[in-house]
């Protein structure tokens, strides 16, 4: 039974708002409390730190003018020129004239030391097919050591009415054999249906003063590894064989429907055949270009 004098002090608690069985959070630990608060202010971190990367990387984040401006001439942060870019070439598939004024920064980035930047710069040329500055880079380009760039840089021309980078394009189609830099002994190399993105890392070669890292000038999947690790390796030795990225085939498959001749053939005609590296999309953009490509022919005298 409770006591007059229990249940008055009882009542007295809850008039006070405080429950009885809290009322020992008075004479919580400090110590205890502090590591919680150290663990919530952890967790918060552990979820904002990555949303904060991804949104100061993701291109499709609006600049302002000002910052556009800024971003096209930060050599140190050749995202930030690539952000630029992106956000310009948008404005440009809307038609926005107000873009014109940064064109010939668009024009001088065909140069730039780093390929992502160029690779970005020759798709966003594309964007402004009357534009005379644009079509002398994107042609210069087409000598471009990076085959991505010449890529780009073609599939933009096309946008031109303009068939010089047609060899390129076919080049989109073939399989990147990837050789070894130097002699050495292989440390690790990539399994057999391995996805890799441009610059994506294929195999790590060793000797006895350095590590060689291998990578994959596309993006796209590893074929099969010609080699094992362990094995011994020449410069120049294939090590291993990545076939084009589907995005890739895609684009080079439609530019080849306008402007693809018949001995390109039987590059396109590798797409039309169930296989791992061809969706249904591709196998049936490949039927369809080598159609146009036939048709054309029967047509010129």
């Amino acid at each position: 039974m409770t006591s007059p004098s229990s249940a008055s002090a009882s009542q007295e608690t809850v008039r006070s708002g405080v429950s009885p069985h809290h009322s020992s959070l008075r004479h919580a630990n400090p110590s205890r409390v502090t590591s919680r608060v150290l663990f919530l202010l952890t967790a918060w971190l552990i979820v904002l730190m990555p949303f904060l990367f991804w949104w100061s990387t993701w291109f499709g984040r609006p600049l302002s003018d000002e910052q556009i401006g800024e971003y096209l001439h930060v050599e140190k942060h050749p995202r930030h020129i690539q952000h630029a870019l992106v956000q310009l070439g948008d404005r440009m598939a809307r038609n926005n004239d107000a873009v014109k004024r940064w064109y010939p920064d668009i024009a001088r980035l065909a140069g730039h030391p780093v390929e992502e930047v160029r690779n970005t710069d020759a798709w966003v040329m594309g964007q402004d097919s009357a534009n005379p500055a644009f079509h002398d880079a994107l042609l210069k380009m087409l000598q471009d050591h990076s085959i991505t760039v010449r890529g780009n840089a073609a599939l933009s021309l096309v946008r031109f009415g303009d068939a010089s980078g047609r060899a390129q394009i076919v080049g989109l189609l073939e399989s990147a054999s990837i050789t070894a830099p130097g002699a050495g002994r292989v440390l690790d190399i990539d399994k057999a249906g391995t996805a890799v993105h441009q610059g994506g890392l294929i195999a790590k070669l060793g000797d006895e003063q350095r590590t060689i890292e291998v990578r994959s000038p596309i993006a796209g999947r590893v074929q099969k590894p010609t080699v094992a690790p362990g094995e011994a390796v020449t410069q120049g030795m294939q090590l291993a064989v990545v076939a084009p990225a589907e995005s890739q085939v895609w684009e080079a498959l439609r530019a080849l429907y306008v402007l693809g001749l018949p001995e390109d053939l039987p590059a396109i005609r590798v797409y039309q055949h169930e296989s791992d590296d061809s969706s249904s999309r591709v196998r049936q953009q490949a039927v369809l270009t080598e159609q146009a490509i036939l048709e054309r022919a029967k047509r010129q005298p």
